[in-house]
Order: structure tokens, then sequence, then C-alpha cells
């Protein structure tokens, strides 16, 4: 028993140092944001006379930015200045770790379907087919599949335990389970934090993209004495606009998206406390 658990102990680091490593990713993804906004969104193919600006980036031409109009909605949205690029990032993190957990989740179900395998495993456990049942767990694997075996397994070493009386072993079983499944909680909720984080803060960092825009608009309104500034005017309400339409587009999908994987994770706890208190049932019927 000593053995297994050793042996279950190993595999569950394995699983934890798998999926993708936040402090290595985002400093990535930061640098591909920039490049977007610079690359794609500033080139000068968005902006009228582009043939003026040269090819590569607006940021990098002759022409100064608030010299410039844009011609397409990639240039409008250039436009949105220096918080643009964060917000970018803050998008493609969450496109990018809500693939990681899609997979990741998908993985944890294991490779058969997960209503089949509870109903399956529950049918061999009324049955105290124990053997069958741990075959059926090495066929699914995933998350459930091993809490399940790891249930199963020290199930079937009590159950040859002599020196436990039932009580004893009733908790002993109980613990096992509770520890099989508290090791691979981390791995399920493993970047949860970074979409609902940034479900948060990237509203705020949008409402700071909109007051700088809006400290521009009032600018120019009060710099041109009794004759504002229109052009001046109309691009900080502009940028402010942008920065707004940015950050509420990126926390709402990172909300949706939040609350989609929160779900599926409750949805597998969920398979994995029933057939947990069918092996306990179980195990009191035939011991």
């Amino acid at each position: 028993m000593e053995m297994n658990v050793s042996k279950n102990d190993e595999q569950v680091v394995a699983r934890k140092a798998g999926g993708l490593n936040p402090a290595v990713i985002i400093p990535i993804l930061f640098a591909i944001g920039i490049c977007i906004y610079l690359f794609v969104l500033g080139n000068p193919g968005n902006f009228k006379d582009a043939d003026k600006l040269g090819s590569g980036s607006v940021a990098f031409s002759s022409v100064e930015g608030k010299d410039i109009h844009p011609e397409s909605f990639l240039g409008i949205i250039y436009k949105g200045g220096v918080i643009v690029p964060i917000l970018i990032t803050f998008m493609i993190t969450v496109i990018v770790f809500s693939f990681e957990r899609y997979f990741v989740l998908g993985k944890a179900a294991g490779k058969g379907n997960l209503d089949n395998f509870v109903v399956q495993v529950r049918s061999l456990l009324n049955q105290n087919k124990i053997d069958e049942a741990l075959e059926e767990c090495d066929r699914q694997q995933g998350s459930v599949g091993n809490v399940v075996k790891e249930g199963l397994t020290t199930y079937k070493a009590l159950s040859h335990d002599t020196t436990l009386n039932k009580e004893q072993k009733m908790v002993a079983l109980n613990k096992a389970i509770e520890e099989a499944t508290t090791l691979e909680m981390p791995m399920l909720e493993k970047n949860m934090m970074i979409l609902s984080t940034l479900g948060t803060v990237a509203t705020l960092i949008a409402l700071l993209g909109t007051v700088i825009g809006m400290i521009k608009a009032f600018f120019a309104l009060g710099s041109g004495g009794g004759t504002p500034d229109a052009a001046a005017l109309s691009t900080g309400i502009s940028e402010a606009l942008i920065n707004t339409a940015l950050g509420i587009g990126t926390s709402a999908i990172a909300i949706i998206l939040y609350n989609f994987f929160t779900s599926k994770i409750d949805g597998l706890t969920y398979k994995i406390d029933e057939i947990s208190m069918s092996i306990q049932q179980s195990f009191a019927e035939f011991n």
C-alpha cells in the first residue's frame, strides 16, 4: 500500500508539471501583442497616403502619428494609443490559456465517455468486481480515472487487511480518496486565476486608456482658446472609446470562459464524488 502511494505521488508531480507556465508564456504573448500593434495595426496600408509612409510600421515612419488618418478598422484601433498593445496582450492571453484549459480538462475527463464510465464502475462495485473496475480505470485514465483507481486500490488493500476494524478501514478509505482528489485539483484549477484576473483587470486598464483619451480631448478644448482644435478633440475621444471597447470585449470573453471552465471542473468533481460515495458504500456492504 505504501508503494502504491509513492507511485501515485510521482504521477501527480508529473501531471502538475504539465501545462503552460505563465511566467514564460505571458512575456512572450506581450511581445507578440506589441508586434501585432506595430506591424499589423500599424501597417501603413491601414492609413491614408500609405505611399508617403513607407513600409513596415507607421510607428517607424517619418510622419508623426497625429498627422496620419486611418483608412481601415485596424488603423482606427491603432490610434487607440499605448494602452492598446496591453489590451491586445490580454486578449491573446485569454485565448491561449482558454485553449490550454480546454485541452487539459478534456484530458482530465479521460479517454471514454465519462457518464458511461461512472455507470460502469458503479455497476461493477454493486457486484463487488473490484479488479474489473480497476481495468475500467486503466482504460478511462484522466483525473477521474486516477482518483477512482486510487480509491479502488486502497479498497482492495483494506479488504485483505486484518489489523484494522471496519470503522478504521472506512476512515482510511475515505482519507485515501480525499488525498487523491486533493492532489488532482491543482492540475484542474491551474491557470484559472489568469482568466479570473483578466476578467477584472482588462476593464481597469481600459478605463486607464479611456481616461488618457479624455484628458487629451479636454486638453484640446482648453489649448485652443476660443477655437478648440476639433481634430485633436475627436482623436482624444476616439482613443478613449477604442480602449473602452477593447477592454470590455476582453473582460466579457474572459468572464464567460472562466465560468465555462469552472462549470466543467465542478462537473468533474461531482463525478469523482459520485463514484467515491459508491466505493465507500460498496466497501461497507461487502466488508
